[in-house]
């Protein structure tokens, strides 16, 4: 991905209920949602005259809800987008849906989304209310085949690692999904964040995660049954046929520039080398984001990360994708490199392999990746 490119992040706060893994950043809908939607217009109108010549090589609509937008919302914001800035010619424009969003697929794609995300997380009835889902297995599997009629990028999440499941109940339910013909999965390890619903359960006692055996043994099933069907793992969560990866996400991972607008939305733009990459977040509550986009015309505070934070940043980020991370990249953009000492021991142990001016872990190294990034940074 060049470093011009240029992504456009819109959070959506609103939730129709809270999940019990999803972090702090959730809301139930209140207040007025046509002053929060207007300084969501007057934020994009913002940054559009602060990077007047960019233009935008992708648009994710993400956060806790945004389907809970009304098709008519999505083509504004979308239209408002392209006037603003311009589009690269194919640019993604994605949603993340709930299934029980299936009859709307067809406005979303009306109102110009090409890429759909849809929340499936399971097929299984007790695993979804585990889960805290308000979408049964017979929903799951409606809303795909519906998604996959409407769109032809279509994505789904699953996690897997729940409670009680074995190696053959994950085994039958990825196969289901592999069969469907997906361009895309993201298959997330459920992971116990702090301060959670799930978090809670586990210290009462009421739930108790899969070790760290199974769980690495449910990743590398994952792997292999993915890489048999021709979804190569990208990512180390993500899973596409060649040319469908998530061009939105490498934004992210490959340390390009995206602009977040809406409330709890983050962004990133620009590098040490080319006078200091800035780092902008939005007013968590919706309120407050209002307020702020009215008196100052943009939702964000933004500050300078140091180069020694954004070079971590692009280490902890660049590592997880296939491409690996580009060390000389790197160097020009934030003045640091990894620390040698972890990567030569790292390289020893067979965790990490260097071609060229590429750092990559070996699927060995993938599964201790968060360790090594961290170790790597300078």
């Amino acid at each position: 991905m060049s470093d011009t490119a240029l992504g456009l992040y819109i959070h959506w706060p609103f939730c129709a209920r809270i999940c019990p893994y999803c972090d702090f950043n959730v809301y139930r809908a209140r207040g007025n949602d046509d002053a929060l939607f207007e300084a969501l217009l007057a934020d994009l109108d913002h940054w559009a005259g602060q990077l007047s010549g960019r233009t935008l090589t992708s648009i994710h609509f993400g956060g806790g809800t945004p389907s809970l937008m009304s098709g008519r919302q999505i083509g504004q914001l979308i239209d408002r987008a392209q006037a603003g800035f311009g589009f690269e010619p194919d640019i993604e424009i994605g949603l993340e849906a709930n299934p029980n969003d299936a009859s709307r697929f067809e406005d979303f794609a009306a109102a110009g989304i090409n890429r759909l995300s849809l929340g499936v997380q399971s097929f299984h009835d007790e695993a979804l209310k585990a889960l805290g889902r308000d979408h049964d297995g017979a929903a799951s599997r409606a809303a795909l085949d519906g998604a996959l009629s409407v769109f032809d990028n279509v994505s789904i999440d699953l996690i897997y690692a729940r409670e009680g499941q074995t190696e053959r109940d994950w085994a039958t339910e990825l196969a289901s999904a592999l069969a469907a013909g997906l361009p895309h999965l993201s298959l997330y390890q459920l992971t116990i964040e702090p301060g959670t619903a799930f978090a809670k359960r586990v210290e009462r006692g009421e739930l108790t995660p899969p070790g760290d055996d199974l769980g690495e043994r449910l990743y590398r099933l994952t792997q292999r049954m993915c890489r048999e069907a021709g979804l190569v793992g990208y990512e180390i969560s993500n899973h596409a046929r060649p040319g469908a990866e998530c061009r939105h996400n490498r934004l992210y991972w490959e340390g390009a520039d995206w602009i977040g607008i809406g409330p709890g939305a983050h962004g990133r733009i620009g590098s040490a080398a080319s006078g200091g990459r800035l780092s902008t977040e939005t007013a968590l509550r919706p309120a407050d984001y209002t307020r702020r986009v009215a008196e100052t015309g943009t939702g964000s505070k933004a500050e300078t990360l140091s180069a020694l934070d954004e070079a971590r940043e692009r280490i902890l980020m660049g590592l997880r994708i296939d491409g690996g991370l580009d060390l000389e990249h790197l160097k020009r953009a934030t003045g640091q490199s990894v620390n040698a000492e972890e990567l030569h021991r790292y390289t020893e142990q067979g965790w990490l392999t260097t071609t060229g001016s590429r750092l990559r872990f070996t699927d060995e190294g993938r599964l201790l990746a968060d360790g090594i990034a961290a170790a790597l940074c300078p």
